[in-house]
C-alpha cells in the first residue's frame, strides 16, 4: 500500500503538479487534435481536388452516346487510371461493366458504403486496408445534357495512402509529449520553489512555536509584507508578548507565594520551640492531673506535634521550590540506614526489613532518611500490618520497596497520592498531605522514580535510585 503524504509541502507540490500535468494534457490534446483535423482536412481537400481536376479533363464520350460516339475502350479506361497515379496510390475506374485497376488494391477493398454514396456525388473516407491507413476519394463523372447533369455510370475511386500523414501526427505527438514532460519537470521546480517559499514563514511560525513551548518567551519573528502570512505573523508575535507578560506575573506571584511560605515557616520556628519546651514541662505533669485537664493536655501536645511537623514540611518544601536543595552524597550502608530510621522514630517492632546487610551505595543520608520515613510512616497509619520494606541492589540502582497490608488506595486517588496537601478524603487526624510529595522530591533529586501500585490487600511504593 502506497502511503499518502500528508505533509503540507508535499500535498502543494502534488496538487501544483497534478493541475500543470492536467493542463498540458488538455492543451496537448487539443493541439494535437486541431493539428490532426487540419492535416486531415488539407489533406481530404488536395485529393479531391485532384480527382476533380482529373475527372473533369475526360475526353472521351461516356454515359448516353450521341450520334457519331463511340464507347469508351478498355485502354481508355486504362489511361484515365493511369492519370490518377501518383506514389502509394491505387486507382480503380468502372464504367458498364469494365473495371479498370492501377495497383495493389481493387474494387473489392472499396467500402459498400462509399461505394454506395458514390453514385451520387464526391465522397471521401478513411479507411484501413491490409493494416495502413487509406483515404479514399470516389466519384461519378456527370455529362450535362441540354443543361441538366446527366449521371454517365463511369464511377473512379482513388486509394490515397496517408502514410507521410501518420509520420507527421506521430513525429507531432512524440514533439507534444516531450514539451508536455518538460512542462511537468519545470512545473514541478516551479511548484517546489513555490511551496518552499510559502512554507518557510509556516516554519518560522513552527519553530517559533517550539520555542515558545521551550520556555523561550522572548521569542519574535520578523513581519514581512502584507499577505496573510503577514498577519499571522504579527497575531503570533502579539499572541507570544501576551503570554510573557503573564507569564512573568505568575512567575512574580509564585515567588511572591515562596517567599511568604518560606517567611511564615521561619518565623514560626521561633513560638514553636518555645511551645515545646512548655508542652515537654506539661507532659511531665499530665500524669498527674485530674482526667479532663489531663486529655486536654495531651491534645494540646499531639497539635504541637503536628504543628511542628508541617511547619517543618513546608520548610522543606520551600526549599525545593526555591531551588535550593542540594545532594550530599556518602557511601551508605542501606540496612544500617534503614535500622537507624525506624529506630530513631520508634516503628522497628512494626516493621518487617528484607535487605542485605552488605548493601552500600552512594546516597544522601539525610535524604534517604526522609524518603524512608515519609513511606513507612505513610503506611503505619494509613495501612494495616504486616508493613514489610525491602531494599536489594539492581545493575543500575537502588530498589526500595514499602508495602502495607491494609485496605489500599482508592483507585481514583492513585494518581493523587504524591500532589501536595493530598489526602484520599481522610480526616484532619492523618497528616498534612505533604509526606509523599516531600518524598518524591528527595527521589528526583537524586535522579530517581518512585511509583505506587494497589495489591490485594494493601499498597506498594517502589523507588529507585540510580548509582552516583
Amino acid at each position: 500500500m502506497i502511503p499518502i503524504p500528508t505533509g503540507l509541502r508535499a500535498r502543494l507540490v502534488i496538487t501544483f503538479t497534478l493541475v500543470a500535468v492536467t493542463a498540458t494534457l488538455v492543451v496537448a490534446g487539443i493541439g494535437y487534435e486541431l493539428a490532426k483535423s487540419a492535416l486531415v482536412t488539407r489533406a481530404e481537400s488536395t485529393a479531391i481536388d485532384l480527382v476533380t481536376r482529373q475527372l473533369s479533363g475526360i475526353t472521351f464520350p461516356v454515359g448516353t452516346l450521341r450520334p457519331g460516339e463511340a464507347a469508351p475502350t478498355q485502354r481508355e479506361l486504362d489511361r484515365l487510371a493511369q492519370t490518377f497515379n501518383g506514389p502509394g496510390r491505387s486507382v480503380v475506374v468502372e464504367y458498364d461493366g469494365m473495371v479498370s485497376s492501377n495497383g495493389p488494391l481493387t474494387r473489392d477493398d472499396v467500402p459498400n458504403e462509399l461505394y454506395g454514396r458514390a453514385n451520387q456525388s464526391l465522397v471521401a473516407q478513411r479507411t484501413t486496408i491490409h493494416d495502413e491507413l487509406y483515404l479514399i476519394v470516389g466519384a461519378e463523372v456527370y455529362r450535362a445534357d441540354d443543361g441538366r447533369a446527366e449521371a454517365t455510370g463511369l464511377r473512379a475511386f482513388v486509394f490515397f495512402p496517408m502514410r507521410d500523414d501518420e509520420h507527421r501526427l506521430d513525429a507531432l505527438r512524440s514533439t507534444l509529449a516531450r514539451a508536455s514532460l518538460l512542462i511537468v519537470l519545470v512545473a514541478l521546480v516551479v511548484a517546489l520553489l513555490s511551496a518552499r517559499r510559502v512554507l518557510l514563514p509556516v516554519r518560522r511560525l513552527s519553530a517559533a512555536a517550539q520555542a515558545l513551548g521551550q520556555g523561550r518567551l522572548d521569542t519574535r519573528l520578523p513581519v514581512h509584507g502584507q499577505d496573510e502570512l503577514a498577519e499571522l505573523t504579527v497575531r503570533f508575535n502579539d499572541a507570544a508578548a501576551a503570554l510573557e507578560l503573564s507569564v512573568a506575573e505568575l512567575r512574580s506571584l509564585e515567588a511572591m507565594s515562596r517567599r511568604f511560605v518560606a517567611d511564615v515557616s521561619h518565623e514560626l520556628r521561633t513560638p514553636l520551640t518555645a511551645m515545646t519546651a512548655v508542652a515537654d514541662m506539661l507532659s511531665e505533669e499530665a500524669a498527674r492531673l485530674p482526667e479532663a485537664p489531663a486529655q486536654a493536655v495531651r491534645l494540646v501536645l499531639r497539635e504541637i506535634e503536628r504543628l511542628r511537623e508541617l511547619v517543618e514540611q513546608l520548610i522543606e518544601v520551600s526549599r525545593f521550590d526555591a531551588g535550593t536543595a542540594t545532594l550530599n552524597l556518602e557511601p551508605v550502608t542501606v540496612a544500617d540506614a534503614v535500622a537507624d530510621c525506624l529506630s530513631m522514630r520508634g516503628w522497628t517492632d512494626q516493621v518487617t526489613v528484607k535487605t542485605s546487610l552488605g548493601l552500600t551505595v552512594n546516597l544522601d543520608l539525610g535524604r534517604f532518611d526522609v524518603i524512608v520515613a515519609n513511606l513507612v510512616g505513610n503506611a503505619l497509619k494509613h495501612g494495616a500490618p504486616p508493613v514489610v520494606i525491602s531494599a536489594r541492589g539492581t545493575d543500575n540502582g537502588l530498589e526500595v520497596k514499602v508495602r502495607d497490608h491494609g485496605a489500599g488506595i482508592p483507585a481514583e486517588a492513585l494518581p493523587h497520592v504524591f500532589d501536595r496537601f493530598f489526602k484520599a478524603g481522610r480526616g484532619r487526624s492523618h497528616g498534612s498531605g505533604l509526606g509523599l510529595s516531600i518524598a518524591k522530591a528527595n527521589v528526583l533529586l537524586h535522579g530517581g522514580t518512585i511509583s505506587v501500585r494497589p495489591q490485594h490487600p494493601g499498597t506498594l511504593f517502589t523507588v529507585w535510585l540510580p548509582h552516583a
